[in-house]
Order: structure tokens, then sequence, then C-alpha cells
């Protein structure tokens, strides 16, 4: 568990009491919790010195000790309202005595949280590399690109993304980067290197601040790279938007120093993000006036500045002023717009939202809903797209996926890999569901997707004869792609064992290995994605499950020959949580297509229960049972955008605020736009708690 990684031992004990006895207020301590942990704990959590998980429980006299620590009391909640405790040997809750004890404890936490309030905060941290790329792009109103960026999935081609139609094409031509060399060619500044690629966080992303620190060597880095930019033969009127207001000779007479005051003034404040101090106007200005008067060009003037402000910590760190006692104050109207704009557009706010922020009038949530419609709408929340679902599903391991050549020889055709196509059918659902405002139950369970016709024969399928495909020059249907382009074309659903991210070949493949399916693996990521509970890293001395059959295996299923790793006591508990949902997913083969045997002519058995409450016996309803709880996994979802929002994992304190996210959605038919209209709203996200140590660097020049 998250927190002080509690054990489950001493939580089921808890749980099981709580199960009996309906409490509240002080009477849950003394009545229920208490006594548990002196009769079936203290042995391991603080008797004899004994202290395991860092839980000393007999620290713990009283309920204020309890509500002290709102991370124990926030993962006591998480698994009984998982379903994970208690153990499926012990009496279990009936429904309406889990909602009970939820609540009862939501409101110890919620009382914790009234008294005490404290987000987590994240701290100072740099552009990671696609935010520095958007950002350049933006504040020079560059056409191009500064640099390429693999970790951009997909590649649109003829401008097909357009949210303000709030329609998805019915045929876009697309491009997979990491697995095309052809697919990287594209417009963008000559001589420009881009820095190394940031690393995703365990469960997270790759805006954490955690994972996003400057050393000297990458400082250095930057500075050369600033300068490459404004030096680059293609920094000129044609690809530089912003030129005549920034670089261009002005006309006639005029007052060189004036001229760089007067233009500096405006784009300091867009690259900084804030109002800007006259001493440091005034740094840029006299540096320039020595270049000046040593008759150095106007132009090549403002490129010295401009690389100057590229390299400066106040373009490159992202940070919320400090707070002033370290506790929960609002953000103001200049960092509320850099958060959004770096959530929606991974890059700096534009000038609309400056210009409120300067007025004062952002922070006003009727203010906020309407930037928030105009951004969905804007086409720079394609970046959004190219950063948080290739994220959020862990899209990137389809890279590194390598099925048996020998026994899946279709997956690599002529020089171009079959993943190549697989990797998009989630991201175009995705991006569907976003633009035409569906619910985010059609993540899951979608009525339409995207293929090509590659993607299309490899499933087995025929095209519908609904579908209308795109003819070429030579009048026939156009085909799967080439080297530059791959033609996607959106196709109703009709077979739910399709549709949605979760059964895609994509996901089946990139969670398997090169021979077999993994169900522990596609488990795991089923509850750290669709569900947002990762299960904790296995015991160290557990051994892989060996790829190659014993004697006497070759009549076994898959399940039988895992049992084994059920049986051990300490991988009992996530064996319970993950394996129903991995062997949910067990008709798909290594390479995601459907099979109803094993080789050795066994059926597979992927029948299992959901929640220990939702009884499924194929994958449709393995879907349904997830739908039951679309409650649960919109909730889970929110809280990946919000992390992903905030660029921190979340804390007790986020909980409540998920609990109003999800159920707003709700009321709302579950909308994605509504979700994350709901995310800006929430007090986490207009919100910071900042200890003041955290700037000192961001405060030097």
């Amino acid at each position: 568990m998250s927190g002080n990684h509690i054990s489950k031992e001493w939580i089921a004990v808890v749980l099981c009491s709580l199960a009996a006895v309906s409490s509240s207020g002080s009477d849950v301590f003394t009545d229920v919790l208490k006594p548990a942990f002196e009769a079936k704990c203290i042995q391991c959590h603080g008797q004899d010195g004994t202290v395991k998980g860092k839980v000393n429980l007999l620290e713990i006299e009283s309920l204020e000790d309890l509500m002290a620590d709102t991370e124990l009391l926030s993962d006591i909640v998480a698994v009984i309202d998982y379903e994970e405790m208690p153990p499926e040997d012990e009496p279990q809750f009936t429904d309406e005595k889990r909602s009970d004890v939820v609540a009862k404890l939501d409101g110890l936490i919620a009382a914790a949280m009234d008294e005490d309030k404290v987000y987590a905060h994240a701290p100072i941290r740099r552009m990671n590399r696609f935010q520095y790329n958007n950002a350049v792009m933006d504040l020079f109103g560059l056409e191009c690109n500064v640099f390429t960026l693999p970790e951009r999935i997909m590649r649109v081609h003829q401008d097909s993304f357009k949210p303000e139609t709030g329609v998805m094409a019915d045929h876009v031509q697309v491009g997979n980067r990491p697995l095309g060399k052809s697919q990287m060619i594209e417009s963008r500044l000559v001589g420009v290197a881009a820095f190394p690629q940031d690393l995703r966080a365990e469960h997270g992303y790759d805006v954490q601040a955690d994972h996003l620190s400057l050393s000297p060597l990458l400082m250095e880095q930057f500075l050369k790279l600033s300068q490459s930019i404004t030096g680059s033969r293609d920094f000129n009127p044609k690809y530089v938007g912003a030129w005549d207001e920034l670089f261009a000779e002005p006309k006639g007479d005029y007052d060189g120093n004036a001229e760089v005051r007067a233009r500096l003034l405006p784009f300091l404040s867009r690259a900084f993000r804030a109002p800007v101090e006259n001493e440091v106007i005034e740094r840029y200005a006299s540096y320039a006036e020595l270049q000046l008067e040593q008759g150095i060009a106007f132009t090549d003037v403002m490129k010295s500045l401009a690389a100057a402000a590229l390299a400066s910590p106040k373009f490159l760190y992202l940070y919320d002023e400090a707070s002033e006692g370290g506790g929960v104050e609002a953000l103001n109207d200049y960092e509320l717009a850099s958060r959004l704009s770096f959530f929606f557009w991974g890059s700096i706010p534009d000038q609309e939202l400056l210009d409120l922020a300067a007025a004062g009038e952002l922070n006003d949530p009727k203010t906020l809903e309407v930037q928030v419609d105009r951004m969905l709408k804007d086409r720079k929340l394609k970046r959004f797209c190219d950063s948080f679902p290739t994220q959020w599903l862990q899209l990137d391991r389809i890279i590194s996926a390598i099925p048996d050549p020998k026994k899946y020889s279709d997956f690599y055709y002529s020089k171009y890999r079959k993943s190549m196509h697989m990797a998009m059918e989630p991201l175009l659902i995705f991006e569907t569901v976003l633009i035409e405002d569906l619910p985010v139950s059609q993540l899951i369970d979608s009525e339409f997707t995207y293929r090509s016709t590659m993607l299309q024969k490899s499933y087995g399928e025929d095209w519908p004869e609904e579908v209308e495909l795109p003819k070429g020059k030579n009048g026939k249907p156009v085909g799967g792609g080439g080297v530059t382009v791959l033609h996607f074309n959106r196709m109703p659903v009709t077979d739910r064992r399709h549709g949605g991210v979760i059964t895609n070949a994509a996901v089946m493949t990139m969670t398997s290995g090169p021979e077999r399916t993994q169900p522990i693996t596609r488990g795991a990521w089923m509850a750290s994605v669709i569900f947002n509970n990762p299960p904790p890293p296995p015991p160290a001395d557990v051994p892989p499950l060996d790829e190659d059959e014993k004697p006497g295996d070759e009549h076994l299923t898959l399940r039988e020959r895992l049992a084994a790793h059920r049986e051990r006591s300490d991988c009992k508990g996530c064996h319970e949580k993950i394996d129903p949902l991995g062997f949910a997913l067990e008709n798909y083969d290594p390479v995601g297509v459907w099979r109803e045997d094993y080789e050795n002519g066994r059926e597979i058995d992927m029948a299992g229960t959901l929640f220990r409450k939702h009884e499924f016996n194929d994958v449709i309803g393995f879907k349904d049972a997830i739908l039951a709880e679309k409650d649960r996994f919109t909730r889970g979802f929110a809280g990946h955008l919000l992390s992903f929002a905030l660029a921190r994992e979340l804390g007790a304190a986020d909980q409540l605020a998920l609990d109003a996210i999800a159920e707003s959605t709700a009321q709302s038919d579950y909308r994605m736009q509504t979700l994350l209209k709901q995310i800006v709203l929430s007090e986490p996200f207009r919100s910071k708690s900042n200890p003041k140590t955290d700037l000192s660097l961001a405060k030097t020049e």
C-alpha cells in the first residue's frame, strides 16, 4: 500500500471487527480499533520494539492519534472500498455495511482535513522535453517543431485533428513515430538537437517533479540548446510567426534602446508566465545596449536576448510561489494560468489566459469553465492527446514487444512491425471520446473503433458493409499504409469482444511474452491503469514463472501452471486481486488474436469474479462487470488525470476531491469533458501547499 506501507494482516483484523460493529467517532476507536490492535496486531507493530512497515500501533492511543495519520486512514478506506479486505476466508461485509464503514472512515478523514489540510506539493521542476518544444513553438509562433519527439507516438497527417468541430473524422491518416524511421520526417529547426527523453515515473507520468531535476551538465546543455534555436538557419521570418514584433529591424529612424525595452516587456512576460520586474527588464536591456554600441545588428541582438530568456530558470522551471504559512492557499491567477495551459496544452499560457490573470478574473469558477471549454476546442489540445493517453495506457511498452517470429510471423511484415498499426487504435479511441465528449465508459466498451486494413486483417475480420473505404488515384480502396502514412477508418463495433482500450491488440501484445500470454502482467496492467490501484512489487525471493514447460506440464492450462504462485501467503493477497483481471483476457493470444483453446487442446478457462461480487464467464461478461463498477473506474481515471495535471503523486487530502469529481461526472452521464472540467474546478487543482524553501533556485536569474 501507499503511505506508511502498512501490512494487510493487521488491516484485515480491523476490517473484520468493523464488519461486526457499526460505530462512529471515538466509539470506532475505543470499541473496535484499539482492541483489535492489542489482540492481533501489536506483536508485529509495536510490542518488544518490533515495527513492521514503519507502523507502531502502540503509539496510536486515541482517535486523535489515528486521525493525525490521514495516509493510514486513507489506506484503510482503499482496501475496504476495493474489496481487497477482509480476506476471502474471513466474514465479508454486506454492501450496506461496506458503504457505512467507508462513509464513517471518510468522515474521519474529512474531519482531520478540516483541522489541518495540506496537499502534497510538486517541488520546483524543469519542463520536460515535450513541454519545452511546445513552449518554444508557442513563444515564437514557430511553424515547425524545435526538434523531433519520438515520444509522440502518433503523428497526424492532413490536419485531421479538429476538436472545434466536436466530431472525429471517419478517415484519418496517421503515422507511428517510434517504430517507423520515415514517420519521423517533418519540418523542424535545422541544427537543433534534442536533450534526452524524460523518464516516466513508475505508476506515474513524465511530468512528475522528482524526475525533472536539472544537473549542471544539463543546464549547460540548455544554454547551448537555446543558442542553437535562435542561431538555426530556419529561425527566420518564414518559420517564426513572431518575427515582426520581436526580431525584425525597426523601420526608419529609431531609438534602439527604447525599441529593445518595448519589445522585451511583452516577450518576457509571456516567456516567464507572469509580470516581469523592472530590474529584470533592465538587466536584459543593458546587455542589449552594450551589443548595439558595438555595432551588432538589431536582429542579432534580439536573438541573443531570446536565447538568454530560453536558458533562464524563469522560463525553464515550473513552480508556484511559496505559501505564506506552508498550508493550503489558492493559486494566484498567473499560477492557475500556467497549471491550466501545461495540463491541456503542455505549454505556456496564451495571451487570453495571461490577460485574464492580469485582470484577476481567472480564479472565478464561471470564467474557468469558459476557458476550459475554449481550451478543449483549441487544436493545441492534440498535445494532451500526444502525452497523457500514451502514458496512462503505458503504450510505450509496445515498442519492446517481440512476439516469437516463428509463431507469429504476421506480426513482422516487410520492414515494418504490425505494432505500428496496433498502437494507433487505442489512441484514436481516446481522441474520439475526448473530442466528441462521449461517456468515459466508452473507453472500456466502445461502440466504435479505428482500424487500418492491415490491423483489420490481423483480427481476422472483413470490413463492415457500412464502412466506406477511401479510394486512391487508381479508384481502388486505400490500403493499410505505406512508408510514411497509415490509413485508419472508423467502424462500428458489433462484436463486444472488441472495442475499448482493454481488449485491443496493442495492450494484449505489450502484456505478453514472446511465446505466451502473461495473465499476471495483464492483471497488473488492469489494476494499475483501469482501476488506478497498482499492486505492490512481488517479494524478492519469488522466482518468475519458467517459460519452458517441464515434464508433465504439457497438458496443463496456464491457470494451472500459475497456481503455485498463489500458494505463498505473502503472494496470495495480490494474486486474488490481479489474477481474475488477467485471466479474463486469456482468450486473446500474445498478439491479440481471439482463440478458444490452448495449443495443447485444453479449453481456455477465463471465468472469474470481479471485486468478489461480479461473476463472469466470458470477456463480454467481464466488460459488463467493469461497467457495473463504472463509478470506480471513473474515480480511478480521474485520479490519473489529477496526478498528471498536478505533476505529483496523490495523497490522502486528494481522495475526498476525487469522490466529488467522480460524483459530478456521473451526474453528467460520465462525459469526458465534464470530468476534465471537474478536475480543473477541484480544490487540489486550484490550490497549493508550498514551503518557501523550494523556490530558492527559481528566484535566481
